[in-house]
């Protein structure tokens, strides 16, 4: 799918400055994209909205379908009625960075006795709308939440250490769970309910604004998951349910032992007997969720690192090939237009990129990769073309400035031998390359337009603890800014243009 000429702002809702510790779907996330249309910024990218499995990654999920409740807005819920303002005292404070312990014990219990009052009270109309979510969406909505419900009954433990029975879903069992759980499921389709309306109510936000939201999609799915307890058949389980391969990368220059990941593998053969069924039903979810997605380690599709799960390193895995084409000729036959890019960062082999040109699925540049040696000048502008998304940098790097003040001489003079002294730093040098570059989008995370530095950075790929902290602070989103990207947009011909309208409903919660 060819993209049109836009440019636009990577942020991830957790890091709007809301009221409540974290950042949500309520009033800041409108002000943020006010500032965006007063900068005439044609996009809006998030990172996957599920709810974190393992630690604060919104790449661990315990759902492919479901929404993180952390991000629905309990300001917008006190408007609609379903819980009272006083009771939103107790949330944390807005400023600084996410404290998740905290967050999660004060807004969870805010958020079950809003569904309580929504459940008891709601009008006539809304009570339509919550039945016909429940409906439309049972298909993953009641295995999800029946899997969050006893994930929480037994303390977190991964669903194949729960009682026999449950772990291998016998019906019996899972009747017994259900009429037990009725209070808390109901509770739990309610958030998933409220988390629903409040993002379509952004989206049409977007649209009215003509600003397209770009969603993420992370290859694999974590083994503490609805979707590998509804599905085990889907993924290379042994007969205790337990992974027998897992994901990773092999060693390289930056790892001499690679990086094992750990996320169960697919078992292809199984997907194709139900003729990709369930991919299906996770990217047309996407596109009913987001405008555009970017597919992360496209690779995966061509060749995956097959990794044995009693190995501690990616050392000893190998190359298995993909579903390649076959994949995605059914997603085509089932939703038409492919509106992805594929994160293809890395070493590429000719064959991934034959299949993404084969079905005109745009790759990714990153601008701080571009000045490394010769070899990484494959992102600079002038070797880019038209089917390429280019960024300064992704959640995955350091900001601009924290890269730059840690960058070596040779890189430096590269940059400065091609964009000169930067008198308004180093970071709106970059922006401009990615804007006057050839490629369709080009995306700046909040970060760079901020200037801000390495305290800022979201997320280190090799550090377990302390990513997906930062907020921006409020007041922030200065107007000499908003101009600055603006006129940038105008002659750079990125201009937003009308975006196409989600669904037309009323989203009201």
């Amino acid at each position: 799918m060819s993209f049109p000429r836009l440019t636009g702002i990577l942020l991830h809702p957790i890091s709007l400055p809301s009221r409540g510790g974290i950042g949500d779907f309520g009033p800041e996330a409108y002000a943020f994209l006010d500032f965006l249309a007063s900068s005439r910024q044609g996009l809006w990218q998030v990172l996957p909205l599920g709810p974190p499995a393992n630690g604060n990654s919104p790449y661990s999920s315990t759902s492919a379908f479901a929404g993180n409740p952390l991000l629905v807005s309990l300001d917008r819920l006190a408007e609609r009625g379903w819980i009272e303002p006083s009771r939103l005292s107790s949330l944390p404070d807005s400023v600084g960075n996410i404290d998740y312990g905290q967050v999660r014990a004060v807004k969870l219990p805010l958020l079950a006795e809003a569904a309580k009052r929504f459940l008891c009270r709601a009008p006539a109309d809304a009570r339509s709308r919550f039945d016909c979510f429940c409906e439309e969406n049972s298909w993953w909505l009641e295995d999800f939440i029946l899997y969050d419900a006893l994930r929480e009954r037994y303390e977190k433990q991964v669903w194949s250490q729960w009682p026999r029975e449950l772990a291998r879903r016998e019906a019996k069992a899972l009747d017994t769970a259900r009429h037990e759980l009725a209070e808390t499921l109901q509770i739990r389709r309610a958030i998933q309910f409220f988390f629903y309306e409040q993002w379509h109510a952004l989206r049409l936000y977007c649209a009215q604004r003509a600003i397209r939201v770009v969603g993420d999609i992370a290859i694999f799915v974590d083994y503490d998951s609805a979707d590998v307890w509804a599905h085990p058949d889907l993924f290379r389980l042994n007969g205790n349910l337990e992974p027998e391969v897992v994901s990773g990368v092999p060693p390289d220059a930056f790892s001499a032992t690679g990086q094992r990941w750990g996320n169960p593998l697919y078992d292809w053969n199984a997907m194709r007997a139900q003729s990709y069924e369930w991919w299906i039903q996770r990217l047309r979810w996407a596109t009913q969720t987001c405008d555009f997605i970017r597919l992360d380690h496209f690779r995966g599709f061509a060749q995956f690192w097959e990794i044995p799960a009693n190995e501690a390193t990616a050392i000893h895995g190998r190359w298995v090939d993909g579903p390649s084409d076959e994949l995605f000729h059914k997603l085509r036959e089932a939703l038409g237009s492919l509106p992805f890019f594929a994160e293809d960062l890395g070493v590429i082999t000719p064959d991934v990129t034959a299949l993404r040109e084969r079905h005109q699925i745009p790759g990714m540049a990153v601008l701080q990769f571009a000045f490394g040696d010769p070899g990484a000048h494959i992102y600079l502008p002038h070797r880019l073309t038209a089917d390429r998304v280019i960024y300064t940098g992704t959640h995955d790097n350091d900001t601009t400035l924290g890269w730059w003040r840690t960058a070596g001489d040779h890189e430096r003079r590269a940059v400065e031998a091609l964009v000169g002294r930067c008198e308004d730093g180093v970071n709106w040098a970059l922006i401009r390359l990615a804007q006057s570059s050839v490629a369709s989008l080009s995306v700046v995370p909040l970060q760079d337009v901020l200037g801000l530095g390495s305290e800022a950075r979201l997320n280190t790929p090799s550090k377990h603890e302390g990513n997906y902290h930062w907020r921006y602070q409020a007041g922030s989103l200065k107007r000499e800014v908003a101009e600055k990207l603006a006129g940038l947009a105008e002659v750079t011909d990125r201009m937003p243009q009308g975006a196409p309208p989600p669904p037309a409903e009323e989203f009201v919660a």
